[in-house]
């Protein structure tokens, strides 16, 4: 497990992890569209001498709403020594904007030779970073307690391959670790939780230039609706005496013609908080902004608008004890490869949102991606490698509590 000086053992093929990385950025996977990913994962682990039988796919996608290419991806591999089984993960999809990626380094920095497209390496980074600690673990004949390698679906639209997860594939384990994130000292445990909010409204259509009085106008309804949320403190970011959250109108779809009062307007939002009777706040706020805006739009006749209000939990916030096992094994690992372990809690969701829920507290750490989801998406080289450090050593069972 160790060297003969007692130095933990965490060397990596550094030219094989950049590679293996540039490779996963390319191929396409937007979310929804993973198959490419999972069947490129699939044939490095059957080169690699993974036994196909520890290979399997779930039916998440067939539970997803609006479905999918593929389930997630689980390989489950028994120890070569006891030990509890430890998981690691990272989603394979993309966001849109990564679509056409073509990879190149550049010092200690990968980014898309493609100008239009983002680089992918949210999350391909952390798939890379967990496929390189087995492909280690195989290649260097390490030791290691029974693994479960977690690669999920859907995580940008709303982490639907965690939470559609067949649970019971995944062997119970007891330590379980996520790459998605920037520097490799962060150790996140914790997230806010999200509400989506779907809003139709329905006004009165009318000629815009001949009766537009004898209208109501859906747009102006969500207009002053959303002014009224922004003047009273409750759009973008909200500070409420000690409570804390956001929320954000992110899709407005209205009106076919200019010279026709909107009857029909439909908008998606979202509220987030973590703590979930705040984010509940925040939701009411929404739902009372825009009946108050639909009645106080009336036509000459005096007729108003309507509204249809829903809202969903998308995920729960979470928080995990800073002296939990799997905290401390984090760190553990960090602070072998000579960093300092930097706890946080995150504004964004998480596929640890729902394996908390499912009963598998998980840590999420960094791989060294950098302003994703823009056309300036990079790659830094060096945080990369120490995640592959890192995810070797936590795999390994180097590092134990």
């Amino acid at each position: 497990m160790t060297s003969p000086d007692g130095a933990y053992s965490h060397v990596v093929d550094e030219s094989a992890a950049i590679s293996l990385a540039m490779d996963l950025m390319a191929i396409p996977g937007r979310s929804r569209q993973e198959s490419g990913v999972a069947e490129f994962l699939r044939s490095r682990l059957l080169q690699a001498g993974v036994c196909a039988d520890y290979i399997q796919f779930d039916t998440a996608h067939r539970r997803i709403p609006g479905g999918g290419e593929v389930g997630n991806l689980i390989i489950k591999l028994p120890g070569t020594r006891k030990g509890p089984r430890r998981l690691l993960m990272a989603h394979m999809d993309t966001v849109p904007i990564c679509v056409g990626c073509q990879p190149v380094r550049d010092g200690d920095q990968i980014r898309s030779a493609n100008s239009r497209t983002g680089l992918g390496g949210d999350d391909r980074a952390g798939v890379a970073v967990v496929m390189t600690a087995v492909l280690e673990l195989i290649r260097q004949g390490l030791s290691h307690p029974p693994l479960t390698l977690f690669f999920p679906v859907q995580e940008e639209i709303g982490l639907y391959g965690a939470r559609f997860v067949s649970t019971q594939k995944l062997g119970s384990p007891k330590y379980c670790f996520n790459w998605d994130g920037s520097a490799p000292q962060f150790v996140n445990i914790g997230a806010t939780g999200d509400y989506g909010m779907e809003i139709e409204i329905q006004g009165l259509a009318s000629h815009a230039g001949v009766h537009p009085e004898r209208g109501v106008n859906a747009i102006v309804i969500a207009a002053m609706a959303i002014a009224d949320l922004t003047e009273n403190g409750w759009h973008g970011l909200i500070q409420k005496g000690h409570h804390r959250g956001t929320s954000n109108v992110g899709i407005i779809s209205a009106g076919e013609a200019t010279n026709v009062v909107t009857p029909l307007l439909t908008l998606r939002a979202e509220a987030r908080s973590h703590d979930p009777v705040f984010r509940k706040k925040i939701v009411e706020a929404y739902r009372k902004a825009f009946e108050k805006a639909a009645r106080r739009v009336k036509s000459s006749e005096g007729a108003t608008g309507s509204v249809k209000f829903s809202a969903e939990l998308k995920y729960e916030s979470f928080r995990l004890d800073p002296a939990s096992p799997v905290v401390s094994l984090a760190s553990k690992a960090i602070s072998s490869l000579g960093l300092t372990p930097e706890l946080c809690i995150g504004n964004g969701g998480l596929d640890a949102n729902w394996m908390a829920v499912h009963g598998f507290p998980t840590v999420t750490l960094g791989c060294g991606q950098q302003e994703i989801h823009t056309i300036r998406e990079s790659l830094h080289v060096p945080s990369f490698l120490q995640g592959c450090r890192i995810a070797l050593l936590l795999a390994s069972g180097q590092v134990d509590c």
